[in-house]
Parts: C-alpha cells; sequence; structure tokens
C-alpha cells in the first residue's frame, strides 16, 4: 500500500478541520494571566495567556476589541472566551478571542478602576478645583432624562424649597451608546451660553450597566471644565460613579441634589423673622435710650432757661478772667522781686563798683586785664580804667615784689 505524502499546508489545513469541528474547541472559557500583551496599529490585540506549568497564544481582532469595557494589562487574571483553531500558516494553534472579563472583578468594575486612577492622576477628583456653590442660585439647569422620575423629583422640592430659582431643563439620554456625548455636550452647551448658576447632572437608580454614561471620561472632563458649579446626582446613595468625583458637589440621590441645591424657604423665613425681631428690639433700645436723653436735656438750665443760661456762663467767665489776671500779676511781682535781687546780686559783685572806692584796673592793649608785672613789657602802652574814665600810659619801669 502506498503511503499518502501531504504538504505541510494540508497537514495544517486538516488539524484546523478537526479542532474547528470540536465543539469544546469551538466555545471554550479559558482562565490565565496575561503576559506579552501588544495593542497594533491595525487594532488587533495579540497575548498570551499563562498558568503555572503552560502557555497559551491569544488575538483578539479589533471588531470584538471594541467592545472591551477595560484596558487589558500584563499580568491581569482574566478568562477568555472564544475558540481554539489553527493559524495555518504558521502551523501553530491559538485562541481567537471574542470576550474577555477579568477574573473575579466584572469587565465594567474594572473598567471604572483604571478610568477612576487615569483620572485621579491627571487631578480632576483634585479638592482644590472644586467650585463653591451659589448660595441662592437665580436658575438651576438640570440634565438628565425628560421622561425620567428622577427630574419630576427634583422640580416638586425645587418648587417647595425655593420657588424663587428659575430651572432649565436640558433634556439628553441618560443610557446607551448616545448618552456619554449627550450628557457632556449639554454641559458644554450650558456653560457656553451660560443657561444657569448651577447644575445638576445625573439620573434615577439602575445597574451598573444603566449608570455607565457617568462613568465615560467625556462626561468627567465636561465636568471638570465647566466653569459652572455642578452637582452630581447619580442613582441611588450607594452608587458611586466617575462622575461624582470630578463634581463640585455629589449628592446620594437627585432629590438630595435639589435639596443641596438651594436653601429652605421655611427655614428662610425663620431665620429673617428673627433678623427682624432682633432689628425690632434694638431699634427699641436705641428709641428709649434717645429718649431718656432728650429727658436729660429737657432738664438742663439752657433748654429750661436760654437768657439765665448765657447769664450764668458770662458770671464764670468774668470769673475766670479775674482768677487769671491775678495769677498773672502774681506771676509778675515774683518775677520782679527775683530780678531785684538778681541786679542787686550783679551790682555787689561788679569790679566798677570797686573803682569807685579809689582803684583802678589794668588792661593791655588787647583787653586783658593786667594781674601781674610780667604780663607787660617797657615800652608797653596799657588802660587804666577809672570810675569815672579811662587813661592811656605808657610803662616806663616795673619792679616785681620780693617774695
Amino acid at each position: 500500500m502506498v503511503q499518502q505524502v501531504l504538504s505541510i499546508s494540508q497537514i495544517n489545513e486538516y488539524i484546523r478541520s478537526k479542532m474547528d469541528g470540536d465543539p469544546l474547541l469551538n466555545q471554550v472559557a479559558v482562565r490565565g494571566e496575561i503576559s506579552n500583551y501588544k495593542m497594533y496599529p491595525s487594532g488587533h490585540h495579540y497575548f498570551t495567556l499563562k498558568d503555572e506549568s503552560a502557555a497559551l497564544k491569544c488575538v483578539m481582532f479589533k471588531g470584538n476589541a471594541m467592545r472591551l469595557r477595560f484596558r487589558p494589562e500584563n499580568g491581569m487574571k482574566v478568562i477568555a472566551m472564544g475558540k481554539i483553531s489553527v493559524f495555518p500558516r504558521d502551523g501553530a494553534y491559538q485562541l481567537y478571542c471574542t470576550a474577555m472579563a477579568m477574573d473575579g472583578v466584572g469587565d465594567l468594575y474594572a473598567a471604572f478602576e483604571q478610568l477612576k486612577a487615569k483620572l485621579a492622576a491627571q487631578g480632576l477628583f483634585d479638592p482644590t478645583h472644586k467650585k463653591p456653590l451659589p448660595r441662592y442660585p437665580g436658575t438651576i439647569g438640570i440634565i438628565t432624562s425628560s421622561a425620567g422620575a428622577a427630574v419630576h423629583d427634583m422640580l416638586r422640592i425645587l418648587r417647595k424649597r425655593y420657588p424663587l430659582t428659575q430651572v432649565r431643563l436640558l433634556p439628553v439620554r441618560v443610557q446607551g451608546v448616545e448618552a456619554p456625548g449627550e450628557i457632556a455636550a449639554a454641559i458644554r452647551y450650558a456653560n457656553h451660553y451660560q443657561l444657569a448658576d448651577l447644575l445638576i447632572v445625573g439620573r434615577g437608580g439602575g445597574s451598573i450597566e444603566d449608570l455607565w454614561a457617568f462613568n465615560d471620561e467625556r462626561v468627567a472632563y465636561a465636568i471638570f471644565e465647566s466653569q459652572i458649579p455642578v452637582i452630581s446626582a447619580v442613582g441611588h446613595e450607594p452608587d458611586v460613579t466617575i462622575s461624582d468625583y470630578v463634581a463640585d458637589l455629589r449628592a446620594a440621590t437627585p432629590s438630595n441634589a435639589a435639596e443641596l441645591a438651594v436653601p429652605d424657604r421655611d427655614a428662610l423665613s425663620q431665620t429673617l423673622d428673627g433678623m427682624s425681631n432682633a432689628m425690632a428690639t434694638a431699634l427699641n433700645r436705641q428709641l428709649k435710650a434717645a429718649r431718656q436723653h432728650l429727658d436729660v436735656l429737657a432738664q438742663s438750665p439752657s433748654l429750661r432757661s436760654p437768657t439765665g443760661y448765657l447769664e450764668q456762663k458770662s458770671r464764670d467767665l468774668e470769673l475766670l478772667t479775674n482768677r487769671m489776671i491775678a495769677a498773672q500779676n502774681n506771676t509778675i511781682a515774683r518775677k520782679s522781686q527775683r530780678y531785684i535781687a538778681c541786679v542787686s546780686k550783679l551790682d555787689a559783685m561788679s569790679p566798677l563798683k570797686v573803682l569807685t572806692r579809689g582803684y583802678s584796673m589794668a588792661q593791655t592793649g588787647d583787653g586783658t586785664v593786667v594781674r601781674s608785672v610780667s604780663q607787660v613789657e617797657l615800652g608797653e602802652r596799657i588802660t587804666l580804667s577809672l570810675s569815672d574814665g579811662k587813661l592811656s600810659a605808657t610803662v616806663m619801669d616795673k619792679k616785681e615784689n620780693a617774695l
């Protein structure tokens, strides 16, 4: 019997047909850890799944990869679904992956955590970027579905709590593929035309899939870039979305957002009543003090008898004038007595007083008083001061006293 000789292509095609005909391999779920993950410009994803003792090559084509809700990464434990077949050109079998989920964690949760980490690193959750809410908003913009119960709850609460505010509804889809784009566009539209002082963005409760539009990065960036303060009101209290992290304030529910957005008119009325009472009390206190002051003034002599008041002041002024004159005279007398005493002392000490008793005072040409014969020379002219005049003399002789 002649043995049939096959080409490599035939062998590979035969093996592929066998594998493609195996129901187990046509719909298989494989658990493993991603390694050698690569995404090519074509959009196809290539990676390897491995466990403790083996590895399996995998490919996910662009169409299937676009449906992924998270980005696969090396080291991530996943469950990959698809079929195992042979790539005839290389003669190697691989998993043709059509879907993927994180092992033990839903793919939506994985996508949420990945986007949360990315936006946090970019600073979108930083408290320094949070804008304060207006205390008394004149206009509130609500971005939500016009058909949901949430919008009616918010309108009812806003009308009850603070009917002075105007509400503008910007209706959008809040779930589905088109929802994120519509929500982000509505936020930017409100900012461009300055339609409101405050925006409430949200919807009622639902599953994580229903709320997923508010975990979209387009919505996150629109809220972050909004110049109008934004309250995020998505789902029920346990539900937390990316919008909640980015918004200036997170409300537990849409109804809670309406409560946080405006003050309570009853509380405001009580506050105003209290302020009014306090003002009335203060005014009455001021009026009472003014009346008491007026009574005091009414009893004063100046108002009861203006001429008597002027006469009294005239007498006071005359008395004060006399006291000032007396004090001035006393001061002048004291100063005069002191002056006379000083003059007497100076006169007693004056050298001219000695001259009246027959003495004279000799001075050199520069006015220096001659106290010793050594101060003058023979032939030097000196001046002699007498009680009734001066004499000029020439030194003809000098003689010193013997010690």
